[in-house]
């Protein structure tokens, strides 16, 4: 993020010492901050269709009442980010889960914007703003091998899969991939 302060953040700064013009940085298509609690209230009344349903939270009262995620203001200050687009809607979110030597990545995008082009992007900035934060720490994320949409767009991202296991979830035992960010594999795009 640049402050008014910054010289490049100037509508000048697109000068070289030569004269010679360079196009401006085009504007990310979202931009992450840290989560509010009215964000979490929204993010908990997102429904997704089968056989994404398992990705959805429970209903606001409940997850603060069991001080579970983010209903926990605590955990939820410490580890949840909002995504937002350019018109400030909150479009996804993302959970880093702090382990050691690694940053962990959870994430969801709103229901009615999924399959649209847009999650390369999407996750391109959450893994920004995760190297931000822990810029010695590797990057993966778990998802589950037949969410083959998602998994485009980690690839896309420059995430490669790097393992491959089974482990409960909320429907029975599942089989994971872990993926790790690899920036070389995203500047080769």
């Amino acid at each position: 993020m640049s402050s008014p302060h910054d010289p490049s953040s100037s509508p000048n700064h697109n000068h070289s010492m030569s004269g010679h013009h360079h196009p401006a940085q085009p504007e990310p298509l979202f931009h992450v901050h840290p989560m509010t609690e009215e964000e979490a209230q929204d993010i908990c009344t997102w429904k997704y269709e089968p056989p994404y349903q398992l990705y959805g939270f429970l209903p606001w009262e409940q997850m603060k009442a069991l001080g579970i995620e983010m209903g926990d203001p605590d955990i939820r200050r410490k580890q949840y980010v909002s995504v937002k687009n350019r018109k400030e809607e909150l479009i996804g979110f993302a959970q880093y889960f702090p382990l050691v030597g690694v940053t962990r990545i959870g994430l969801g995008m709103r229901p009615d914007l999924l399959g649209h082009g847009k999650g390369a992007a999407f996750v391109q900035a959450i893994v920004s703003d995760a190297v931000r934060r822990h810029p010695e720490d590797e990057i993966d994320l778990e998802v589950l091998t037949w969410n083959h949409r998602a998994i485009r767009a980690y690839q896309t991202a420059g995430f490669l899969i790097t393992d491959t296991y089974e482990r409960p979830t909320p429907e029975g035992m599942g089989e994971f991939h872990c993926m790790v960010y690899q920036p070389e594999a995203h500047l080769a795009e």
